[in-house]
């Protein structure tokens, strides 16, 4: 049956939108449309077999069942950024495509930063409500300019690129930090970068545009408050738990720094009892960074024209889940896609410094173009879920590595020497003070069918499992040192699942890799690093 036979296809909208986004379908002979955002859960799926395409916001929950009843669905797509009602494996599992509109809300979000910026440095809310209370305060409320300040700006990405700009059009120094941002992108912002700990300890304002992940969870915390200026102003509009909450009320009334003004919350909505709302210091709006008219007109015709383009045309914009792919490579690169994935994670996690280079360096008769291509992709996918808030897939990693500005080398040959088949990758780093040259070298290679091996570590030879949590510790290759680990881990009760252990030289550097049950406690991973012979502790999780 031909599509004509088939008729047209048919398009649910299930959350409110701009009217913009409706009038898009106007005129489109091939899409019926069904504007119902009102529906109630029995009613969405009662009518969800009927549907080729489905746009929602934040309000329908995209879940299995639901998924399970859109049996006809192609795709699915965000008007908005977040995707965090969509089950997206199980979309991925039944073949529906899930899109986003990120740049929709890229100006409104920036813009609501200075809003922030300018509401706390000159105390607008509080004037307006002492004014709105009868009381005349002149004296009271007088704030900080703007112009000649230092603005420190946390990820450098569409919003923080944007902020950086109104902060340089406004006369400020702006000082940003991001992994991949290098020196010639910074110099064409017209801004200065630095490492995280520095942009901290200078900014007079501090504007964070970081997803939140094992990594930024709690980035702004207690120590990082005490390093910043007393006269500081922490801005986030980015994730709530980005930063440290009680460390920030702490740090505000303890005078470690001026002010703070969120749109984010660790939860949401902010509880009525929060004490953060007790705090005057501090500005708070409940998350309207892209709560403007045009955002909300941008995501909305945007997720439209997606939508038809990839139902009349087979045009993809913005994925954010994997689409089809030839079943038989699939299924041969599978196990080798998944390591990469672990080693690309692993890396993410033990990088240091600003990223300069990615060089995965394929041996052995497996890895034939095609199979490279899916392979850099799985490494660029575990590598870039640690930086960027959109979910990373096969379908999305090189676009989001284009956009970061990573530089990936790939280099292929069919000799090999101690594996039959083996990866090995290397991340080049630049550290932010010294401009020292770093390169961290992890390889891999499958043992059988399908179990990954971890085989070396810099110059360490080993064959652990890639799986976390593991725990990595330096040492001095001295006794003593292995029995020391397993005793401070006993007495917290974590099982050594299994341990490898390799060294350079005798008696030079030794590296134990252990797999653990459960995540040591910040406090053993310190008691760890304190022992004498002990060089660096990190744990990671593939």
């Amino acid at each position: 049956m031909t599509r004509a036979e088939q008729g047209p296809f048919r398009v649910l909208i299930s959350d409110n939108v701009a009217p913009e986004c409706l009038a898009v379908f106007e005129g489109v002979k091939e899409i019926e449309l069904d504007y119902e955002p009102k529906l109630s859960r029995e009613a969405l799926l009662e009518r969800l077999p009927r549907y080729d395409g489905w746009i929602v916001r934040s309000g329908t929950k995209v879940d299995a069942e639901a998924l399970a009843r859109a049996e006809r669905l192609r795709a699915v797509v965000r008007a908005g950024v977040g995707v965090d009602n969509i089950d997206l494996r199980e979309a991925t599992r039944r073949g529906v495509l899930v899109m986003n509109t990120p740049e929709g809300n890229t100006v409104a979000a920036a813009e609501h930063a200075i809003a922030l910026l300018f509401a706390a440095a000159r105390n607008v809310p509080q004037a307006h409500a002492a004014l709105h209370e009868g009381r005349w305060e002149r004296k009271r409320w007088i704030g900080v300019a703007v112009a000649g300040k230092t603005l420190g700006v946390i990820g450098l990405g569409k919003v923080g690129r944007e902020v950086a700009r109104r902060g340089v059009g406004l006369g400020m120094r702006v000082l940003g930090y991001d992994p991949f941002v290098t020196e010639e992108v910074a110099r064409a912002l017209e801004i200065e970068v630095a490492d995280l700990d520095e942009v901290v300890r200078e900014a007079d304002f501090l504007s964070l545009h970081v997803p939140l992940n094992d990594r930024t969870r709690g980035l702004i915390d207690a120590r990082r408050l005490e390093s910043m200026k007393p006269g500081a102003i922490v801005i986030n509009t980015a994730r709530g738990g980005v930063v440290d909450e009680a460390a920030l009320l702490e740090a505000i009334r303890g005078g470690a720094i001026a002010g703070a003004a969120l749109d984010v919350f660790t939860e949401e909505p902010l509880p009525a009892g929060s004490p953060l709302l007790e705090e005057p210091r501090i500005v708070l709006t409940p998350h309207l960074g892209a709560s403007t008219r045009e955002a909300q007109e941008a995501v909305g015709t945007q997720s439209a024209r997606q939508l038809i383009d990839y139902l009349l045309h087979g045009a993809i914009t913005h994925p954010v889940n994997m689409v089809a792919v030839d079943p038989a490579l699939a299924e041969r690169v599978e196990p080798w896609t998944e390591l990469l994935r672990r080693l690309g994670s692993m890396q993410a996690q033990l990088r240091e410094g600003t990223v300069r280079q990615i060089v995965l360096r394929y041996a052995g008769e497996l890895f034939g173009p095609s199979e490279r291509r899916w392979l850099t992709l799985g490494f660029l996918a575990g590598f870039l879920r640690h930086f960027v808030s959109a979910p990373v897939n096969l379908v999305n990693a090189e676009h989001l590595a284009r956009e970061h500005h990573l530089q990936v080398v790939e280099e292929a040959t069919s000799e090999t020497y101690d594996y039959t088949h083996l990866v090995t990758t290397e991340v080049e780093t630049v550290e932010g003070g010294t401009q020292a040259l770093r390169v961290r070298r992890l390889a891999g290679t499958i043992f059988g069918q399908r179990s990954p091996r971890l085989v070396r570590l810099d110059g360490y030879q080993t064959d652990a499992l890639p799986e976390g949590p593991m725990l990595l510790v330096s040492n001095t290759d001295t006794p003593g040192v292995i029995g020391l680990i397993g005793t401070l881990l006993g007495e917290q009760g974590i099982n050594i699942a299994s341990m490898y252990v390799g060294r350079d030289t005798t008696g030079g550097t030794a590296l134990a890799i252990l797999n653990v049950d459960s995540e040591p406690p910040a406090e053993v991973l310190e008691r760890l690093a304190a022992q004498p012979g002990i060089l660096w502790v990190r744990t990671i999780r593939p």
